[in-house]
């Protein structure tokens, strides 16, 4: 809308099913402070929109979700870089929990899928699957069962269709937050807590 100043408190994410995760995440979470987010469709712009977000006026709170892929030590040197030039001084390296930097604005910083490892969202919601989920199984073995030549896929989504295989199979398939609203994912379990605490500590 013309005119509307820009929220206090904003959480950028690399696409929709970021942000469709965290709202479901974040659904039943009676103390969850509120913050606005920001899809900006794709890294390369999530990442030009670091410096502009952090000095946007009345800016209080900056949140970067942003996925690690194949080279986590790169994302964080790329996201670092532009908070240098947004004159922020950024730790080392990434906070296990979520990193939170101080300041104002105060910017937060989690790659997916546990500030460590390389990997996606579905790397993520992969770790909420309920270890005794019995369709889990089936679901990676039909996709691997796929013949290379068959597939419409890369080598690096393979746990991507699975997790989809996976959430086809559900009572009324739907997106990954949607299986997380029904129940169908295992929200207690440490990483997703972790992710949790670390958007209370950001928004505060």
């Amino acid at each position: 809308m013309a005119g509307e100043l820009p929220s206090k408190r904003v959480l950028l994410v690399e696409g929709g099913d970021d942000e469709h995760v965290v709202r479901h995440l974040c659904r039943p979470q009676q103390d969850m402070p509120e913050f606005d987010i920001l899809d900006k469709k794709g890294f390369p712009n999530l990442e030009a929109a670091i410096g502009p977000e952090i000095k946007a006026p009345g800016r209080i709170v900056v949140g970067i979700l942003a996925d690690a892929n194949d080279h986590p030590d790169r994302r964080w040197q790329a996201v670092s870089t532009r908070l240098r030039n947004a004159n922020l001084e950024p730790p080392p390296a990434l906070e296990p929990d979520g990193t939170v930097i101080e300041g104002t604005p105060r910017v937060g910083i989690w790659l997916m899928p546990d500030n460590r490892l390389a990997g996606e969202l579905e790397d993520f919601i992969e770790q909420l699957i309920p270890a005794d989920d019995r369709v889990w199984p089936l679901a990676q073995t039909y996709i691997d069962g796929i013949p290379a030549t068959d597939r419409k896929f890369s080598d690096g989504k393979i746990l991507r269709a699975r997790i989809h295989a996976w959430l086809a199979a559900r009572k009324e398939p739907r997106k990954m937050g949607g299986a997380i609203g029904a129940g169908d994912l295992d929200v207690t379990v440490p990483l997703a807590t972790a992710f949790t605490g670390w958007l209370r500590r950001l928004f505060r």
